[in-house]
């Protein structure tokens, strides 16, 4: 292999969208094009979520690939670093903490093809974690839409419920669920419950509104 080969970088593919918008199953179409094409694949997804099978990636529709569940960020890197992997594929990247944009990065130097998909806006509608970081140094961007469970129109949003009500803004960042606890709404449709004057202080200065 020539010394320009062996340099050859990788590339950054990411998925995001709300929730029920396909995300997992378009990061699984890709992942098993990948290894159709004879090429070494490993698939990670974030412990986190146990919703269906803690071994596999699955989509809300059923389509599922076994991946490694990964607790320890440092551990895609360890795995990934493998000679013979070519393609990496990371399910719910938003939960991982900051060290995942220095780990993709990484792999990325080594040659590695990394494909995430995550959600972007959490249930407040704010940027959640590494995602703006990683949105602004991928190579593509795919961003996907669902339909609004109340009206029917394009969905960017996910809507968290307790208890049939919209969330609350102060609610945990971070509760694992499917359909029962989340939806996919639209922008008129979304909404989020304030309890105190600095939640409300906090979004107009997220909006950019005048404070």
């Amino acid at each position: 292999m020539s010394a320009e080969n062996s340099s050859k970088k990788g590339s950054l593919e990411v998925i995001c969208g709300p929730m029920f918008s396909g995300k997992s199953e378009e990061l699984i179409r890709r992942l098993r094009r990948a290894q159709i094409a004879k090429q070494n694949v490993l698939t990670c997804k974030h412990s986190l979520d146990n919703r269906y099978m803690i071994e596999c990636i699955i989509s809300h529709d059923g389509k599922k690939l076994e991946a490694e569940a990964i607790g320890d960020v440092h551990d895609i890197f360890r795995l990934g670093k493998d000679s013979k992997i070519e393609v990496i594929g990371i399910d719910e990247v938003q939960w991982f903490d900051a060290t995942i944009v220095s780990i993709i990065s990484q792999l990325i130097e080594m040659g590695k093809r990394l494909i995430v998909a995550g959600y972007e806006l959490d249930f407040r509608g704010r940027p959640v974690g590494q995602m703006p970081v990683l949105l602004s140094i991928a190579d593509k961007v795919t961003k996907l839409q669902a339909i609004c469970t109340l009206c029917g129109k394009d969905a960017t949003l996910t809507q968290r419920l307790v208890n049939d009500k919209p969330a609350k803004f102060n609610d945990p960042d971070i509760v694992v669920g499917g359909s029962e606890q989340y939806q996919a709404r639209c922008r008129n449709c979304h909404h989020v419950e304030y309890e105190v004057e600095k939640d409300r202080y906090t979004f107009k200065e997220f909006k950019l509104k005048q404070i």
